[in-house]
C-alpha cells in the first residue's frame, strides 16, 4: 500500500486545472511513484508560497499526504538548474507532457523514465537548434518503458542483435525481423545499424534520424491517432519533429 505520506519526492509539474477559486489540481510525474494527483490548496492566491513554485518543466521536491486518489500537496520547493524553456523548445516540452499523460497510468513507477524526461527538459532549457536528436530518445524510452514497443536490440526471428548490414522490419505486436518480400509497405524498414544506435541512444548519424522518425511515428500512429496529440501534429506540421 502506498505511503499515506511523502516528503521531498523529486517531480515535475505536467498539468494544473483550476480547483474552487484558489486551489489548483496538478497531475505530477514524481520519480518514484510515477504521475501522481495532488491538489495544491490556496496555491492561485497572490501571495501563496506555492504560486510562484509550481511551474511546468521545473524540477521541484514536492511533499503530499492521504490515501485518496487525489492526495493534498503540503509542500513543493524548487530545485532549480533548468533555464525555463522558449519558443520551440517549450512547444516541445508541452509534447513530452501529452505522451507521458496519455501512455502512463497514474500511480505506477517509472524512475527511468524519470530521468530520462528530467534529462530531455535540461537539454530543451539550452535552446538547442535541432529538436530531434532529443526528442527520438525521450520517444523511444516512453513507448518501451509502456510496453508499446519492443526491444531494438534483438531480432525475433534468428533470436539474435541485428546485423548491421540486415533490413528489418517493425512487425506489430511482435518486434525487429528481418523484411520479407511480402511485408506491408507501411512498416518501417530500418538497417541494423542504425537499429543499434537507436537502442544507444547515439543519433549522430543523420540516417538514424530518418530511420527512428519512421519508427516512432509509426508506433505513435498505432496506439496513439494524431489527431489526439494537439502539439504533437503542430509540430509536424512545423517540421520540428
Amino acid at each position: 500500500m502506498m505511503s499515506t505520506r511523502v516528503n521531498d519526492e523529486p517531480a515535475f509539474v505536467l498539468h494544473s486545472i483550476p480547483y474552487k477559486e484558489t486551489s489548483l489540481i496538478l497531475d505530477v510525474f514524481t520519480r518514484s511513484y510515477g504521475r501522481m494527483a495532488l491538489i495544491a490548496k490556496g496555491a492561485k492566491r497572490p501571495h501563496s508560497v506555492l504560486r510562484p513554485v509550481l511551474q511546468r518543466f521545473q524540477p521541484l521536491a514536492v511533499s503530499w499526504s492521504g490515501k485518496s486518489e487525489l492526495r493534498t500537496m503540503t509542500k513543493a520547493e524548487w530545485l532549480g538548474g533548468v533555464p525555463p524553456l522558449v519558443g520551440d523548445a517549450l512547444l516541445c516540452g508541452f509534447y513530452l507532457n501529452e505522451l507521458l499523460v496519455k501512455f502512463i497510468a497514474r500511480e505506477d513507477s517509472y524512475e527511468d523514465l524519470y530521468e530520462e524526461y528530467a534529462k530531455t527538459v535540461h537539454l530543451l532549457g539550452q535552446d538547442p537548434k535541432e529538436l530531434e536528436p532529443i526528442l527520438r530518445p525521450f520517444e523511444l524510452s516512453l513507448l518501451k518503458e509502456a510496453g508499446f514497443a519492443a526491444a531494438l536490440n534483438f531480432c525475433i526471428d534468428t533470436q539474435t542483435t541485428p546485423e548491421e548490414d540486415e533490413h528489418y522490419v517493425y512487425q506489430p505486436e511482435r518486434g525487429i525481423r528481418k523484411l520479407q518480400a511480402d511485408d506491408p509497405g507501411h512498416w518501417p524498414v530500418m538497417t541494423g545499424k542504425h537499429l543499434l544506435c537507436m537502442n544507444d541512444k547515439n543519433y549522430q548519424d543523420p540516417e538514424t534520424l530518418i530511420q527512428s522518425k519512421a519508427l516512432t511515428r509509426f508506433l505513435l500512429g498505432l496506439h496513439l491517432p494524431d489527431q489526439a496529440m494537439m502539439t504533437r501534429q503542430i509540430l509536424i506540421d512545423l517540421k520540428k519533429i
